[in-house]
Parts: structure tokens; C-alpha cells; sequence
């Protein structure tokens, strides 16, 4: 089975790379403070890739990072900034756009499968010690896959037309609809009682069972989304044909003559 490491020109992201990402995001938010965390923007580009309709960064970037301004000159720090970031950007484009389109998966612990990068965060401060909790207690942490949720619905929200379900198809709209409940449900909290670690055994428990089946059931809407386009096919934009006005019918222009006898006599 092709990995996107041995997939032909995909390079996989390391660890390092995201954390450069991160970096990068951080540096930018000094700049536009709406520009969000990489979390967030992973869930916004697995959107953008199952998405009906390939919508180009001109388009997408003013969306993401520059509160819909087209000017991003300001977020960026210089050339050399903007350059690297794209390039991470495309590197892991490529390589969940591989994920999604390899028609082989069939299991989640699959090489091959789509893995977001979502952080652990309630996990990562029960990690902490005590006199370290104490210094964040209280503050709202969000829960596993929480901020990637919120990201893919935001391209959604972003480009309804491109979401809406083909018309006169019920069949695809449930489909589109039970997609995009399995993956808005994780912006909820997560209310269940902590009973796993999805970063190690050594970690105290941060999600629930159900939380984590939520989760696995998402990374399969997704995979239902980009079929569900592929297989419908763009969108086909609705012609309208104007109305053509009659000899008899009163002219456009307000005189209250009938057409033929004022602009339709020339």
C-alpha cells in the first residue's frame, strides 16, 4: 500500500516541521492577532481539500489569516517568512490530500490513513507539575480535536454554496448531513469522565471513550466528504435568462407608455 512517505513527490512532515508551523503562526499573530494556531488551520485545509469546488489560496489565505483582507502583507514578517510558510503549508497539503484520495484505506491505525495534527492539550497540563497546574487553573482548555473541528466548519461556513447538497438528491444530503454532524459534534466540550491518553501510557487520562470514537468517527466523515464530491462533481453554476419585455408591456423607462409606443418604436 503507497504511505505518502513513498508516495511520489510527498514528503511527510516531521515533528519539527509542525513545530516550525507553530512558530511561524506565533510570529504572525504578533502582527494580526486573529491569525489561529495550527490546530485549527489543519481542520481548515482538510476542508478545503474534500471541498466541492478547488478554491485557490488568493481565495482561501485572505480567509484563514487575514481576516478577509486579500492585502497580507502586513501578517507576514518579509519575503523570506511568506516563502517558508507556503512551503510547509503545500508540503502538508500534499500530504493529506494523498491521505484522503488513497481509495485503500480501510483501518485508522492505517500508515496511510488522514491523521490531523491536533494537540492534547488538557493531557499536556495534567503532565504538569502541581505548582505549574496552579498557574493555569481555571483557565478554559479546550478538548482533543476541539480547534480542528472548528476549523474545517469554518471553511465550510466560509463557502456555503460550495457545501450545500446537489438539489433534488436526498440520498447525498443525508450523506452530507451525517458528515457534518460527526465532525461538528467535537467543537462540543467533552463532558465524559477522562479515562484515556491518546499521547502515551505514562500520561494521565485527558478524554473519554466517547470522545475518542467521536474522533475516529470524524476522520471518516472526512473521508465521506471527499467522496461524496468527487462523485457528484462541481458544481454547475445556474443560468439565468432575462426576462425579455414585450411590445405591450410598459417601458422600462417609467413614462407609463406602452414599449412599442416609446423606446420600442425607434
Amino acid at each position: 500500500m503507497t504511505t505518502p512517505d513513498d508516495a511520489p513527490g510527498i514528503q511527510a512532515m516531521a515533528p519539527q516541521d509542525f513545530d516550525e508551523l507553530e512558530a511561524l503562526l506565533d510570529d504572525m499573530r504578533t502582527r494580526n492577532e486573529g491569525v489561529p494556531q495550527w490546530e485549527f488551520c489543519e481542520g481548515f485545509m482538510a476542508a478545503l481539500i474534500c471541498c466541492r469546488r478547488l478554491i485557490m489560496p488568493s481565495e482561501y489565505f485572505p480567509v484563514l489569516l487575514g481576516d478577509g483582507d486579500a492585502d497580507l502583507s502586513g501578517v507576514f514578517a518579509d519575503a523570506e517568512q511568506t516563502n517558508r510558510f507556503m512551503a510547509l503549508w503545500m508540503q502538508r497539503w500534499n500530504e493529506v490530500a494523498a491521505a484522503l484520495n488513497n481509495e485503500e484505506v480501510e483501518a485508522l491505525d492505517d500508515p496511510a490513513c488522514y491523521h490531523p495534527e491536533v494537540l492534547d492539550v488538557r493531557g499536556a497540563v495534567a503532565a504538569l507539575p502541581e505548582a505549574e497546574q496552579a498557574k493555569i487553573e481555571g483557565e478554559p482548555l479546550p478538548s482533543f480535536a476541539q480547534i480542528w473541528a472548528m476549523g474545517f466548519m469554518e471553511a465550510v461556513q466560509s463557502w456555503p454554496d460550495e457545501w450545500r447538497a446537489p438539489r433534488g438528491d436526498k440520498e447525498s444530503a443525508e450523506w452530507l448531513d451525517e458528515a457534518l454532524q460527526a465532525i461538528s459534534s467535537l467543537m462540543e466540550d467533552d463532558q465524559g469522565t477522562p479515562e484515556i491518553s491518546p499521547l502515551s501510557d505514562d500520561t494521565p487520562p485527558s478524554l473519554s471513550t466517547q470522545r475518542l470514537e467521536d474522533f475516529g468517527a470524524a476522520i471518516w466523515a472526512v473521508y465521506e466528504l471527499r467522496e461524496l464530491w468527487r462523485s457528484v462533481g462541481p458544481r454547475v453554476a445556474t443560468v439565468r435568462k432575462e426576462t425579455s419585455l414585450g411590445r405591450n408591456d410598459l417601458c422600462h423607462c417609467g413614462s407609463g407608455k406602452k414599449y412599442k409606443k416609446c423606446h420600442g418604436a425607434n
